[in-house]
């Protein structure tokens, strides 16, 4: 349940709900081929080794690789939250006017306000943020989507026809080149996070047997999830109109509508927008709070981003990721279609947060075969295919990224690589080149003891 927490939010759907039927194959590959292998291998390096994914990538390659990952972790959450929150945006959109889901400027407040709400709520301390996210979960994605699921049978059983075709002829996508399948990408960052269960293995009673069991549930719930709450939106949502921060909301809206229950539409909008804020919440201080604590342990932050407020959380480095994601946002105001944006954000996420899992990859592989010995909790079964198959797949899904999808609409296909080429060098790659760069002797902390507080 914990795997199924860490990826679970119904955000993710449309963009894959415009393959139809197809979508379930465009899901069931990339669990096989991505959240096993990351589940597994990262199971045998939190066994063996504390300190999460920098101290990994360090033993297994090298201190700097380390820090590029733990920043790769930290950075993809710049570009993640603009693309949750303008799925939030949207969805709200339901509750004032929904002609607002595809206004700009209305998103980019959205993001704007949003976003800082999260950091003051998370600078009030960890259990509130906990508290709104576990509550959120339920109200805002297991219910949600599992009401959209039971009207999409209904609207079926009754005899309606759906607007995806649903027979064996449309099992696998059709094959027009790659700009065609791109939206599959996103099925990897639907599965990304799932790396953080891995730190319980050593809590169950026997690793080796229960943790792969475990895995294997997992991916059967989260293909669930994921999956009937897609395929109800393909049900009620012809392709071509489908909208990448929206479609939930119009599936919602058809379906109500069609049952004479469109009274429901706003409360169903403010749920859901409360599940994605709650998502948010998870993730805010964790990313942050690992990059503070390498920061001062090796010296890589100055002094100024090394402090925290009275509650421990440290609000410098939430405040200025909040600058950066407010910049961002306003980019909102200025692409052609909210959905084209929302997407150049999702895909510059993946990209960052796929070099992380390469060198995750490439430092189990290393760990094995140059620390054998070394004491684990868990060992992995065919760690060397698992490595393989999940380095291979993120490589793929990382190459196939830079294509612009055909679903919206011509683009030049040079501006659009080199659009997410700059994005990914200024956030995920650059800063953690220049902290390692420019760090000094007396920025590193003298002992294990907490930062200094604001």
């Amino acid at each position: 349940m914990m795997t199924v927490g860490s990826v679970g939010y119904l955000g993710s759907a449309p963009a894959t709900s415009v393959f139809g039927l197809a979508s379930v194959f465009l899901y069931v590959v990339p669990a096989f081929v991505f959240l096993v292998p990351v589940s597994l291998v990262a199971a045998e390096l939190a066994s063996g080794w504390q300190g999460g994914v920098y101290n990994w990538v360090r033993e297994g390659v090298s201190a700097p690789m380390g820090l590029l990952a733990v920043w790769c972790e930290f950075s993809q959450t710049i570009f993640y939250y603009p693309a949750l929150l303008g799925y939030v945006g949207s969805t709200l959109a339901y509750v004032i006017d929904r002609r607002l889901a595809s206004n700009g400027p209305y998103t980019a407040a959205v993001i704007i306000v949003m976003f800082w709400a999260g950091v003051l709520v998370s600078s009030r301390g960890a259990s509130l943020a906990a508290r709104l996210s576990s509550s959120g979960t339920l109200i805002g994605t297991l219910v949600p989507g599992g009401v959209l699921v039971v009207l999409g049978v209904i609207y079926l059983v009754q005899g309606n026809p759906s607007a995806a075709p649903m027979n064996v002829h449309h099992v696998l996508p059709p094959w027009h080149g790659l700009a065609g399948i791109v939206l599959v990408v996103n099925s990897f960052f639907t599965y990304a996070g799932v790396e953080v269960t891995a730190v319980h293995v050593d809590e169950l009673h026997n690793p080796g047997r229960e943790y792969p069991r475990a895995i294997f549930l997992a991916m059967g719930l989260v293909l669930a999830v994921f999956i009937l709450p897609t395929l109800a939106i393909a049900w009620a949502i012809p392709s071509a109109q489908i909208s990448l921060t929206a479609g939930v909301m119009q599936a919602f809206n058809t379906l109500l509508t069609h049952f004479n229950l469109s009274f429901a539409v706003p409360l169903i909008a403010i749920a859901l927008a409360l599940g994605a804020l709650a998502g948010m919440m998870a993730w805010l201080d964790g990313p942050s709070e690992g990059l503070l604590r390498i920061g001062r342990e090796q010296g890589y932050l100055p002094p100024y981003f090394q402090k925290v407020n009275g509650q421990g959380i440290e609000v410098r480095i939430l405040s200025a990721q909040a600058v950066v994601i407010t910049l961002i946002a306003l980019l909102y105001a200025f692409i052609p279609t909210i959905s084209r944006a929302y997407w150049i954000f999702t895909a510059m996420a993946t990209q960052v947060y796929l070099i992380m899992y390469v060198l995750m990859f490439i430092a189990a592989l290393r760990l094995r075969r140059n620390q054998p010995d070394h004491p684990r909790g868990y060992r992995t079964r065919g760690l060397p295919v698992l490595c393989f198959l999940g380095g291979a797949s993120s490589i793929t899904a990382f190459v196939i990224g830079f294509v612009p999808p055909s679903q919206l609409g011509h683009q030049s296909a040079l501006t659009y690589a080199l659009l997410l080429v700059a994005g990914i060098l200024a956030i995920g790659i650059v800063p953690p080149l220049l902290m390692d760069r420019l760090r000094k002797p007396g920025w590193k902390a003298d002992g294990p003891g907490p930062p200094t507080p604001v």
